[in-house]
């Protein structure tokens, strides 16, 4: 059974740091790439951050870019998104996904089931 779990959200006041983990299991972690998506309130989706499989090479949105980092750690089938400097605008669900590509076309997708992220005073 596949399955992909985040933790790690919560509410924060603005300028602070939160971690949020996703952790795989029932597929081979190692060979598919892991993006983060957010969806703020009212909002559609979007990509804030992508690492390939090995973890070698990593993107980000321009908006969280100098702020967000991404990681993993294959031994452990796990990702890691750390948030510094977190704003209002960062407030949103935040959702972990893996992917598996054949150039544009997308082969196997799994999501989480999100983590809300608050930043408020």
């Amino acid at each position: 059974q596949v399955q992909l779990v985040e933790s790690g959200g919560g509410w924060v006041q603005p300028g602070g740091s939160l971690t949020l983990s996703c952790a795989g299991s029932g597929f081979r972690f190692s060979s598919y790439a892991i993006n983060w998506f957010r969806q703020p309130p009212g909002k559609e989706r979007e990509l804030v951050a992508e690492i390939n499989g090995e973890g070698r090479t990593t993107n980000y949105a321009e908006s969280v870019k100098g702020r967000f980092t991404i990681s993993r750690d294959n031994a452990k089938n796990t990702s890691s998104l750390q948030m510094f400097g977190l704003k209002p605008e960062d407030t949103a669900v935040y959702t972990c996904n893996a992917r598996t590509r054949a150039g544009i076309a997308i082969l196997s997708d799994y999501w989480g089931q999100g983590t809300q992220v608050t930043v408020s005073s």
